[in-house]
């Protein structure tokens, strides 16, 4: 495949950059990899971790970093059963990649966003 094919210039609604910048616009998707950043957990170790999100919300978050193979689901046999969610290869790249440089980024800009915001606000 030649570079051409992997731009986005002609078809920015199919670009593969349009596909990763929506990892980002679910609050809770970015909140929960980073949950998942230290090893597995439970949902309830995972619910205590995050703090603020409802259980329908994780499970809603949980589904679709599975369906977008950011997190695995292990099912672990025992009495009673117990299921751990972990952040797959991919999503442990995209914590330890894109994740880690905008939380620098943040550290180093975000009182100016934050300033920049309240100066919106105030007209």
């Amino acid at each position: 495949m030649d570079e051409d094919q992997h731009s986005c210039v002609e078809l920015l609604a199919d670009c593969r950059l349009r596909a990763a910048t929506e990892l980002f616009t679910h609050t809770w998707d970015p909140v929960v990899l980073a949950g998942l950043r230290t090893g597995p957990r439970r949902r309830s170790e995972l619910l205590a971790a995050v703090g603020g999100l409802s259980d329908k919300v994780l499970t809603e978050t949980l589904h679709r970093l599975l369906a977008n193979g950011l997190v695995r689901r292990e099912r672990h046999r025992a009495a009673p059963p117990r299921v751990e969610y972990a952040l797959s290869a991919l999503g442990q790249s995209l914590v330890d990649g894109p994740m880690r440089e905008l939380a620098r980024w943040t550290l180093a800009h975000g009182e100016e966003l934050l300033e920049a915001q309240e100066r919106a606000a105030e007209g």
